[in-house]
């Protein structure tokens, strides 16, 4: 397969398709080097951001009962967690819409150029292996860059998503201490069986 000829040869469909799946290669590539590079310091600013969150309501938390306290603490902390989330999924989708598509836009321009190969060679008068093996063996060059753009795309996919499972988890762990932390310097004479009640929030992402 020489994709040289075959890039002589092919029309303006084949080429389209071709820098198609170039964008979605530089896409996936790209995306995935910026949530490698920005991992660590995404999830100090999500502890940051669920630590400020908390200390904004300290105030407020003052004159509340102890129950309500606690219910205004854990619904700032479960929505600051909702945040960082959805920050933390920004390109993950695209990872899984390049990851679902491109064996199949590598698929089409393989049919496109299969066709367009079996008509030239009807044309021609003929039909020998020889003829038709190399137009068609060239074609098939699309679907092997289809499949080198998904699978890059399909482990970078999977390595966000296992990121954010764990971020989620940390957050949790994090907002549950803060939560801790909050309801004994609001009230330190608080019972230890209402302090125990907390050791439930956060479970699932539920209180």
């Amino acid at each position: 397969m020489n994709f040289s000829v075959y890039w002589q040869h092919a029309d303006a469909v084949s080429k389209t398709l071709y820098f198609v799946l170039l964008v979605m290669s530089i896409a996936t590539w790209t995306v995935f080097i910026l949530r490698l590079m920005g991992t660590r310091q995404l999830k100090q600013q999500a502890n940051i951001h669920l630590t400020e969150a908390i200390s904004k309501l300290k105030a407020k938390l003052a004159p509340l009962g102890f129950d309500q306290r606690k219910a205004v603490a854990e619904q700032a902390l479960l929505r600051q967690i909702s945040v960082e989330k959805s920050s933390a999924e920004k390109g993950v989708s695209v990872l899984g819409t390049i990851a679902s598509i491109a064996p199949f836009v590598g698929l089409f321009g393989t049919v496109w150029g299969i066709f367009h190969a079996l008509v030239a060679v009807g044309k021609s008068g003929q039909a020998g292996l020889a003829q038709v093996a190399t137009p068609v063996g060239e074609a098939l060059i699309m679907t092997g860059l289809g499949l080198a753009v998904a699978i890059p795309a399909v482990l970078a996919y999977n390595i966000c998503v296992r990121f954010n499972r764990t971020l989620t988890n940390d957050l949790q762990d994090h907002a549950h201490g803060l939560l801790i932390d909050t309801m004994l310097q609001q009230d330190s004479s608080a019972p230890k069986e209402q302090l125990k009640a907390t050791d439930k929030v956060f479970v699932g992402g539920q209180v």
